[in-house]
């Protein structure tokens, strides 16, 4: 039988009756603000919270994982706010959190200089030009409105700008787009 679980902070965690299953290295996590755990066969972690994330980096100094840490096939954390882990057979960790995070004014001036870049690309079918351009219009839009913008979106943004596969990341604006969104993700 799985028991969920919430610690003195709110975090959710899964067991199996308090004992471990045998089937996987278990999870170690040096500081956990925010989130959700699970482990052993079938495990599975959600996050759904809705706070600044700001508000979930409360602790000071730096985590250590626990010393005896995962056997083998397990997970260490030094330090875990919000998100979801889970370690096991069949695992499955959700993050559906909505975690806004403060932009920047270089985040959005480099924003606002690669959308003004955009339409002076040759385009081709499949170069990514149309995603790159959703997510920065989504962002700026939302920063402008509330001076905050999704996890999720600056994650999405840096991914499409780092990896080669569009057409814009070789634009100096867009390494700066990805270097700003880096460092809020940090």
């Amino acid at each position: 039988m799985t028991d969920r679980k919430d610690d003195a902070n709110g975090n959710a965690y899964e067991g199996r009756n308090g004992k471990g299953n045998g089937t996987g290295g278990g999870i170690a996590i040096g500081r956990m603000t925010g989130g959700a755990v699970a482990a052993g066969e079938r495990a599975r972690a959600e996050h759904r919270a809705e706070r600044p994330a700001q508000e979930a980096r409360a602790g000071a100094g730096l985590a250590r994982v626990p010393a005896e840490g995962p056997r083998d096939g397990g997970i260490a954390v030094g330090e875990l706010t919000g998100g979801a882990v889970a370690a096991g057979r069949e695992a499955r960790a959700l993050d559906a959190s909505r975690d806004p995070l403060a932009v920047t004014p270089e985040l959005l001036q480099a924003v606002t200089a690669l959308r003004a870049q955009l339409p002076l690309l040759v385009r081709s079918e499949g170069d990514g030009v149309d995603a790159v351009g959703d997510e920065l219009a989504g962002l700026e839009a939302e920063a402008r409105r509330t001076g905050r913008t999704q996890r999720g979106r600056l994650v999405r943004l840096r991914a499409l700008l780092s990896s080669g596969a569009t057409a814009v990341g070789g634009l100096a604006s867009a390494a700066a787009v990805a270097e700003a969104a880096g460092r809020l993700l940090a």
